[in-house]
């Protein structure tokens, strides 16, 4: 599959080129601003675009540097954006749009960032504040993408709230199937396990009996006690019980967040006590309905996000989205089912990572 460059006088004429040889899935391997020497001495600027038919058929390996074999098609396709794509990158883009016009290269990671999940009035605060389209020397695609990332990091903050020497009991709230009762496990096993903490379960979750019971087991396979505790005076005996822990692990039941009632049943059984809240939250939740989830539980006074099944969504900039709306430390990132091997306990770059 052979791979062309084509130039035009400005972005839109080259895009129609490679539009009409190669179709509007067209995909753009590179996106530049050049010059050249006209034949009475003066520098007239053009772009050039490095692009391949979107197709898997008759793929071979490449026998120049025109060609890719169909493995690096495969992987580049994640990648990279179309002329479609780009056209809308374009009409979406706002005030950046003739600022992208002066600094082509930053047309691609755009599209990437938005398709990950960043909002895009987010992206374009990203690069409105990396400085990437005032300064000529960050045009190149990798200076772009690095002055840009060290913007989002920026928004990133992470925590951990089991690195101290002190006791620490946390509660771990959230809506209805958000993991909260698998994630408890997945903290306590490395606790337990790898820090070798005295840790301890309470199970504060009197609407399901399942989970009482899957705590329990749990319990049962670390070797660790487990008390439940459905009132104020049940909370305070289990939590006397377990004053020579290191770490209490609280497993609260899971309620939708319009469900004001339950949530504020929920503050009065676990207020006036040293005891941090962390909130879970779906990787995979739509942006909208994340931000209700974060503002509906904040009268428990919730200190870390924890955002779980991120393995089961490709959008993970939503995240992104949430650090920005409602400021908050991460503390964990759950990536799977497994116990204990499917949480993270992220860095900054963790997370990047992660999102991308």
């Amino acid at each position: 599959m052979k791979v062309k460059k084509f130039q035009g006088n400005t972005i839109t004429d080259t895009m129609r080129l490679v539009g009409k040889e190669m179709g509007p899935d067209a995909l753009i391997l590179s996106t530049e601003k050049k010059h050249r020497l006209t034949d009475d001495n003066r520098y007239v600027e053009y772009f050039e675009i490095t692009a391949m038919p979107n197709s898997d058929q008759d793929l071979v390996e490449g026998e120049t540097e025109n060609e890719l074999s169909a493995d690096a098609i495969k992987t580049l396709k994640s990648e990279l954006m179309s002329i479609k794509e780009m056209m809308f990158v374009l009409d979406r883009s706002g005030m950046l749009s003739d600022a992208f016009r002066s600094v082509p290269a930053a047309i691609n990671l755009f599209a990437r960032l938005v398709r990950c999940g960043i909002n895009e009035f987010h992206v374009r605060k990203f690069m409105e504040n990396s400085e990437i389209f005032q300064n000529e020397k960050k045009s190149d695609a990798k200076e772009i993408r690095k002055c840009v990332l060290k913007e989002i990091l920026k928004e990133i903050e992470v925590f951990n709230p089991f690195e101290t020497d002190q006791q620490v009991i946390a509660a771990f709230i959230g809506s209805t199937g958000v993991g909260k009762t698998t994630t408890v496990a997945k903290i306590a096993a490395n606790e337990f396990l790898i820090k070798k903490k005295k840790v301890g379960f309470i199970s504060i979750d009197n609407y399901r009996i399942a989970a009482l019971d899957q705590l329990k087991t749990y319990a049962s396979i670390l070797g660790i006690p487990c008390l439940p505790a459905f009132n104020q005076r049940e909370l305070a005996f289990a939590l006397n019980r377990m004053k020579d822990k290191d770490v209490i692990l609280i497993d609260t039941a899971g309620q939708s967040h319009y469900d004001y009632d339950r949530i504020q049943e929920l503050q009065k059984l676990i207020a006036n006590r040293p005891i941090t809240k962390h909130l879970l939250i779906n990787a995979g939740t739509h942006e909208t309905e994340m931000t209700r989830v974060a503002k509906n539980f904040k009268k428990l006074d919730y200190s870390t996000y924890i955002f779980t099944k991120a393995d089961e969504t490709q959008q993970r900039g939503v995240i992104i989205n949430q650090l920005i709306t409602q400021k908050m430390p991460i503390s964990f990132i759950t990536i799977g089912q497994r116990v204990p091997e499917d949480i993270m306990t992220p860095s900054k770059m963790d997370v990047l990572r992660l999102i991308f």
